[in-house]
C-alpha cells in the first residue's frame, strides 16, 4: 500500500514538472512572437541618403521622430544607385535623395516596387558654366554635360530645347534621348556622366546641367549663376521613398509627417531659399 502511494506521488510530481516545463515553453514562444511594435522601446528605422540638403533635413527631424517613438539612423551612401538598391533589398526602410521619374526608371529596370511617400522640395534645375556668362556666348561645337540616367537625360534635353539650343521630336518631353534631337544648328556635343561627376565636369565642359544639390557646394545658385533654368515642374520634387510593403507602416508615416513639418519648411526657407522650394 505504501509502495503504491509512493509510486502515485512520484508520478504526480513528474507530471507536474512536465506541465510546468511545457507552460514555460509556451510562454517563451509567445514572448518570441510578440510584435516589435508592442515593445516599450522606440522603433528603429534606417533611411539612406547622399548629400546635403537631404542629409541635413534628416538630421534635423531626428529629435522630432524620437519624441514619436521612432529612432532613425541616417545611412549615407556614396553613389546614386546604392540608395535604391539598399531599399529594394530591405537593407534600409526608406531613402531620400531622388525625384519620382528617377525612382520609376529604377523600378522599370530592376523590377522593384519602390513608391513615393512624401514630396519635400523642388530643386531648381539649371545649366552652369565657368567659361561663359550668357547662354548666347556658347560657341559652335560646345560640350554640354548631363547626368547619364534616363530621367535626367530627358530632363536636361528638355531644358536645352526650352532654351532654344536644340529641337526635340514632338511629345517626347522628359523621356527624350539624344536620338530624339531633330535639330542641333550649333553642332553642340553632349556628354553623359555619372550624377556625382557633374560638379567636376565644370572645369572641362562648356555647360553642365545639374540640380542645386551639386551646384551649391561650388557656391553656385540657379537664380544668380545658372545660364538657363528649367520650367517649374513638380514631377521632379525631391521625395521621400519607401517600398510598397512598408509605405503604410506607422514609422514611415511618422517620418513622412516629420519631413514635411514646419521645422523643415523653415529650414529650407532660412538656408536654401534660392535653390530649394518646399513642395508641401
Amino acid at each position: 500500500m505504501k509502495k503504491s502511494l509512493k509510486a502515485a506521488t512520484t508520478f504526480a510530481l513528474t507530471m507536474l514538472v512536465i506541465a510546468l516545463a511545457l507552460a514555460g515553453c509556451g510562454s517563451n514562444k509567445e514572448a518570441q512572437e510578440t510584435p516589435a511594435a508592442e515593445s516599450s522601446g522606440p522603433v528603429k528605422i534606417k533611411v539612406a541618403s547622399l548629400i546635403p540638403p537631404m542629409t541635413d533635413i534628416l538630421e534635423l527631424i531626428k529629435p522630432v521622430l524620437k519624441e514619436e517613438g521612432v529612432d532613425m539612423e541616417v545611412v549615407i551612401l556614396s553613389d546614386n544607385v546604392q540608395p535604391n538598391e539598399a531599399l529594394a533589398n530591405k537593407e534600409v526602410d526608406a531613402n531620400f535623395f531622388q525625384h519620382v521619374p528617377y525612382m520609376e526608371q529604377f523600378n522599370a529596370s530592376k523590377g522593384a516596387k519602390l513608391v513615393p511617400v512624401q514630396p519635400v522640395y523642388d530643386a531648381i534645375y539649371g545649366g552652369y558654366s565657368k567659361r561663359f556668362k550668357a547662354i548666347a556666348d556658347l560657341p559652335d561645337g560646345a560640350t554640354l554635360v548631363m547626368a547619364n540616367d534616363p530621367s535626367n537625360i530627358g530632363r536636361s534635353l528638355q531644358m536645352f530645347a526650352d532654351a532654344g539650343l536644340i529641337t526635340l521630336k514632338d511629345g517626347v518631353g522628359i523621356e527624350a534621348t539624344q536620338a530624339d534631337i531633330t535639330a542641333n544648328p550649333n553642332n553642340y556635343k553632349f556628354e553623359e556622366v555619372d550624377l556625382l561627376m557633374l560638379a567636376r565636369m565644370l572645369d572641362d565642359a562648356d555647360l553642365v546641367a545639374m540640380t542645386p544639390a551639386y551646384a551649391s557646394p561650388l557656391g553656385l545658385t540657379p537664380k544668380k549663376d545658372a545660364l538657363i533654368t528649367e520650367r517649374e515642374d513638380s514631377a521632379f520634387s525631391i521625395t521621400l521613398v519607401a517600398r510598397e510593403d512598408n509605405k503604410d507602416s506607422e514609422a514611415i508615416q511618422k517620418l513622412a509627417k516629420a519631413i514635411s513639418g514646419p521645422e523643415v519648411k523653415k529650414f529650407l526657407e532660412d538656408n536654401y531659399a534660392e535653390i530649394a522650394l518646399p513642395a508641401f
